[in-house]
């Protein structure tokens, strides 16, 4: 049986104070869930809510990588430098990433590797435009970004590997796909891995929805029988409004 993970992505909101307060006020809310519960901070947060966040069922994670260990990568975080001071996770492959800053399949992939060298728990997004969804591409754009973005490695690496269908026409717009939807998309992701990695491998790969997700629509989303919980953008920022989602069940 697959575990619901909701993962909230702050994008570039909450200064240390306020992520300080997110934290605290968050942490009685949740601490009675049976689900995986994380933060996705801004580098500047991370310290902070780890701390924070410590002896809490709270999981800290970044929201970006480099793929390579060091260098001259002005500005650029490593896995190495996320995974020695107790960060867990890390979203790759975002789409604000692949619209705003040139964020590619081959890069994902690289990210992806590296990540789970340093055995940090990726968050892969992958997830198709309006226009794509309009011509009926949705199908094959998504497939191929989950096929690229696991290329190469092994069932018991794709395994350790969570993917957020997050379509982009949704993203921060008020939008969401319907849960039958978001179900269809999400399942199509789930058949392009058994093809490649068997099905197996398959059952165990945790898939969450990612697009304007709200306490309102979360309990019908997270029911499907091939969604895994959610990545959650701008709800993710009201503790009261990520509490109620996290406990969808309630």
């Amino acid at each position: 049986m697959r575990r619901k993970v909701i993962a909230g992505n702050w994008k570039m909101n909450m200064l240390p104070n306020e992520a300080i307060e997110f934290v605290q006020k968050l942490e009685p809310l949740v601490k009675d869930t049976k689900n995986e519960v994380i933060l996705c901070v801004p580098y500047t947060d991370l310290f902070y809510t780890l701390n924070m966040a410590q002896g809490t069922n709270i999981k800290i994670g970044a929201q970006n990588m480099h793929y390579e260990s060091k260098g001259a990568f002005t500005g650029e975080v490593s896995a190495e430098m996320l995974k020695c001071i107790g960060v867990e996770y890390v979203i790759i492959g975002h789409s604000e990433r692949r619209a705003y800053f040139a964020e590619t399949d081959e890069t994902v992939n690289k990210k992806l590797k590296s990540a789970l060298k340093n055995e940090l728990k990726p968050i892969v997004c992958v997830g198709e435009s309006l226009e794509q969804r309009e011509k009926g591409e949705t199908k094959d754009i998504i497939t191929n970004q989950t096929r690229l973005a696991l290329e190469g490695l092994s069932p018991e690496e794709v395994e350790k590997v969570i993917i957020a269908y997050e379509p982009i026409w949704a993203i921060g717009t008020g939008k969401t796909a319907t849960a039958n939807d978001a179900e269809e998309s999400i399942h199509a992701i789930r058949e392009e891995i058994s093809k490649i990695y068997g099905q197996d491998t398959s059952d165990r790969v945790i898939i969450q929805y990612g697009g304007s997700v709200k306490s309102s629509n979360s309990q019908e989303l997270f029911s499907m029988p091939d969604i895994d919980g959610g990545l959650v953008g701008g709800a993710s920022l009201d503790a009261n409004e990520f509490a109620k989602i996290v406990n969808f069940e309630n």
